[in-house]
């Protein structure tokens, strides 16, 4: 018994340093690279070049050929939010913490009645916020549903003012409960509609899920199983890497657009009814390859994963393969600073925030691992006029990244409040931030 005890022990200390020296190195390279580069690389930045209002626009031919830098393992190693520390807006606007103690708030959207629901994907629940008090914190909150497999999407049916059943994207799987607005509580145990989703207990596991506006499809985002594959061979990347269509009853279930390796955040524009994605493209390529991007959806669409990238740049782990589809590869309307990892988006349309920003487009930035420098861990802005995007984006939200590079801050989900704030959902600081207008 003591030998077990004390072989234990030595197990577990080797760990603990394993974890120490890792931590240790990654920082040192970190700060080597923070000493070695400005921050600024053409169309390319990390955190230290994000500040509110700042813009961007990265283009196809901005690329650069792969490997032109190492392949970087930089993991976020959250710290808990230094005393100064605070998130930063634009000039006008104002950010107070909503919400905090909260555990693994993923994403967050906005029921009919302006009751907020956050998917707390690590203990596989729903919360409920309702209200904002004059200190601008929630008047009620409430479990709405537990028991869920690490919950991700959130959307209401039938899409409009009065939805009879909120739908939750499981990581295997897609329910829904029955509901009238106001409930705080489910009214009873989840109803199956999608009893088999590809299973993501490896690989990419958020499922967000998204109704058309006429309320005839339901939309559901299954991203790769890893980063890169050959699936003319690996067939365990069946239904994945897509956004499939269903009937709202789940029947006829099928692929809508193909080769977006990771769809984490899908929303509808309620001005056009068209779909749109924010999509985590792949890895181990390079500092600046290949960028993340926000873009519409076209049915039938191919965006390249895994053969190629960014229109037609191949990726050379799989040189030579599929040749056929180089040119049938769809470039995506807005790229993002490469291994941001972009997640949920919403569109703005209350009369709050300045007219600029109605119609367009938010979306979480939970920020890098496989970069030297960090980049993301914001929320940004994408102009949308008209339906269509400029390939511009925005810093919207930024300070979660000490200048030093420590991060204590992860934005996740983007949401409307009913009174026209944005509300932030933070898996780093396990908070939600509110984003108010005051002016100028």
């Amino acid at each position: 018994m003591r030998r077990s005890f004390w072989g234990i022990l030595t197990i577990l200390l080797v760990g603990l340093l394993s974890v120490v020296a890792y931590r240790t190195v990654s920082a040192a390279r970190e700060m080597n690279a923070l000493a070695q580069t400005s921050g600024q690389s053409g169309p390319f930045t990390d955190f230290r070049m994000e500040k509110p209002g700042s813009v961007h626009h990265i283009s196809a031919a901005d690329l650069p050929q792969p490997y032109a830098t190492a392949s970087s393992d930089n993991e976020a190693h959250v710290v808990s939010r230094p005393s100064e520390a605070w998130p930063k807006a634009p000039d006008g606007f104002k950010v107070e913490l909503y919400a905090e103690n909260l555990k693994n708030p993923r994403l967050i959207r906005t029921a009919p009645n302006g009751d907020l629901f956050l998917a707390e994907s690590g203990p596989g629940r729903i919360l409920v916020f309702r209200g904002i008090t004059a200190g601008g914190k929630p008047e009620t909150t409430e479990t709405f549903a537990t028991g869920l497999t690490r919950p991700f999407g959130i959307s209401f049916y039938p899409p409009g003012p009065d939805p009879k059943f909120v739908y939750v994207g499981n990581t295997n799987s897609v329910v829904r409960f029955a509901y009238q607005n106001g409930d705080l509580k489910a009214r009873s145990g989840p109803e199956t509609v999608i009893a088999s989703l590809p299973s993501s207990f490896e690989g990419h596991w958020t499922r967000d899920v998204a109704f058309s506006l006429d309320g005839e499809k339901l939309y559901v985002a299954v991203g790769s199983r890893g980063n890169i594959a050959n699936i003319d061979e690996d067939k365990s990347n069946y239904h994945r890497a897509n956004i499939l269509e269903a009937n709202p009853d789940g029947s006829d279930l099928a692929v809508y657009a193909s080769g977006i390796r990771n769809p984490v955040g899908i929303a509808i524009d309620p001005a056009t009814g068209v779909l749109w994605t924010s999509v985590n493209e792949r890895d181990d390529i390079g500092d600046n390859l290949p960028p993340d991007y926000i873009t519409h959806v076209q049915e039938g669409g191919f965006y390249g994963w895994p053969w190629y990238y960014i229109g037609g740049n191949e990726d050379p782990r799989l040189k030579g393969k599929h040749p056929e589809l180089k040119d049938k590869v769809i470039v995506p309307d807005v790229l993002l600073e490469p291994h941001n990892a972009s997640l949920e988006l919403t569109f703005y349309e209350a009369q709050q925030f300045p007219e600029k920003y109605r119609g367009s487009i938010f979306a979480g930035e939970h920020g890098s691992w496989n970069r030297s420098v960090r980049t993301g861990y914001e929320v940004v802005y994408v102009p949308v006029k008209n339906g269509k995007a400029s390939g511009e984006y925005e810093d919207f939200v930024t300070g979660f990244v000490t200048p030093d590079g420590k991060v204590w801050g992860r934005p996740v989900g983007v949401a409307v409040a009913k009174d026209g704030s944005l509300m932030v959902s933070d898996d780093g600081s396990n908070s939600i931030w509110r984003i108010s207008y005051a002016g100028k």
